[in-house]
């Protein structure tokens, strides 16, 4: 465990700072009555989430001595996104169930009343079931993507 404890660290970092992200919206009222700000909003998460990659991969450059590849950068920054989208699940259920227990509802009848989609096709895709796996999926492809962008900058040249 200690050749990942930065990984593991960040991990449960992005986990509890996501959390807290996702019931800032809820006081925004971005789940309720503004749910059509929802998806333009939540955008606002991105500089968040890279941030948070950036100062991952410092801190694992820093306790490399100072040094680190792109190759080792990308790795690290893996193993976070693997972090991420193993407590997925765990993060979408207190979302949920907890945080937000009307989102889905709420984005379902949002969703049928401006003819976006049908009732059926709203249930199918705003359920949780549906936003676990988008969530696991996203961590790793977003959290790869991101990773090796920012392996980029932080890497030694």
């Amino acid at each position: 465990m200690g050749k990942f404890s930065v990984e593991i660290k960040w991990g449960l970092i992005f986990f509890a700072v996501a959390l807290a992200w996702m019931y800032f919206e809820k006081l925004m009222g971005w789940h309720g009555e503004k749910i059509d700000q929802h998806a333009t909003y939540t955008l606002l998460f991105m500089p968040i989430a890279i941030l948070m990659y950036v100062l991952a991969l410092r801190e694992k450059k820093e306790k490399n001595d100072g040094i680190l590849s792109w190759k080792e950068g990308f790795k690290a920054g893996l193993v976070i996104a693997l972090v991420v989208a193993v407590l997925s699940p765990l993060s979408q259920f207190i979302v949920h169930k907890v945080i937000s227990p009307d989102y889905f509802d709420t984005v379902i009848k949002y969703s049928v009343d401006n003819g976006f989609l049908t009732q059926e096709q709203a249930e199918t895709n705003f359920n949780l079931k549906s936003y676990i796996w988008q969530s696991v999926i996203g961590a790793i492809g977003a959290g790869a993507i991101t990773s090796a962008i920012v392996a980029i900058f932080v890497r030694n040249r």
